[in-house]
């Protein structure tokens, strides 16, 4: 059944469509990547992690969209009931990132009062920012941020450092202060002549791609979420709920196939996806296979 249906959900979830609209003040817009076990056959040629530069996985594309319309009794941002829809995509990212574009303008990004996209700092995805919603507010994922901060005082410091857990929350504070430009130029002098330097400037560089993009305070302010949490938790829900599986080893046709399916159920549209089958095929006068 999946397999019979599968390309044609892939095609659905992937449509171009109309341009819905929304009443919502923000529309957020999230994308997250995850590595799906593969057959052998599948992954031949393909550089990965391994020891030995071979690859287990092959990278799938997860985007979700979703609204806001109020804030809690705190101020903190609270996302829309059932507002979130996924899409999923096994193509490179400049394919994905137009199929994710799509979906955001089916749900309504051109009337939005406000779009806001939620990365988590990779290259690939901030490109697909840039070029595919150029106009939105772009957010680096704060727990990312704090991920690679954490690398920044393990170089500098250790990890053993007495005062290692103490900096890093000085960083958290910071970062939430808008101060991420006097974090790197203070990592850079304590780095400045040491053995570290090389390696800390490595490390600043997410740092420097991402000014912008991690004005924390400011966003707090505007009362946006902060955390790519939503696409992170479908990763593990969508995807790997259905692929991760122990011993799971997937077709490239099969993932595809049964990812398109899950997203759609995940979002709310199979009504609206076996409706678009049905007329589909009526308007060609053909046959439906039907599930025994």
């Amino acid at each position: 059944m999946v397999q019979r249906v599968g390309a044609g959900a892939q095609d659905w979830q992937q449509r171009e469509g109309m341009a819905g609209s929304t009443d919502a003040p923000i529309l957020y817009v999230s994308a997250d990547g995850t590595g799906v076990p593969m057959r052998t056959e599948e992954l031949k040629g393909r550089r990965g992690k391994q020891a030995d530069g071979t690859a287990k996985t092959r990278q799938v594309y997860l985007g979700c969209v979703f609204t806001q319309h109020h804030r809690d009794e705190q101020g903190r941002p609270v996302r829309d009931w059932d507002s979130t829809s996924y899409i999923s995509s096994f193509q490179p990212i400049d394919g994905f990132g137009p199929s994710l574009r799509r979906e955001a303008l089916r749900r309504g990004m051109g009337t939005a009062g406000k779009v806001v996209l939620l990365i988590d700092g990779a290259a690939g995805l901030e490109a697909m920012g840039t070029k595919c919603f150029k106009d939105a507010v772009q957010i680096v994922d704060f727990y990312h941020a704090m991920e690679h901060g954490a690398a920044v005082l393990e170089a500098l410091i250790g990890k053993d450092h007495p005062e290692y857990k103490g900096r890093l929350r000085k960083w958290a504070k910071r970062l939430l202060k808008d101060q991420v430009e006097g974090l790197i130029q203070k990592a850079r002098r304590q780095a400045k002549g040491t053995s570290a330097e090389t390696t800390v400037e490595e490390r600043l560089g997410y740092f420097e791609r991402n000014i912008l993009r991690m004005q924390y305070g400011t966003f707090r302010a505007a009362g946006y979420f902060i955390g790519s949490g939503v696409v992170e938790a479908g990763c593990k829900t969508v995807i790997g709920g259905r692929c991760k599986q122990s011993g799971m080893r997937w077709s490239k046709p099969g993932a595809e196939n049964i990812l398109a399916l899950r997203c759609i159920h995940s979002s709310r549209r199979l009504e609206e996806f076996w409706k678009h089958r049905l007329d589909t095929h009526a308007s060609r006068n053909d046959s439906l296979h039907l599930a025994a």
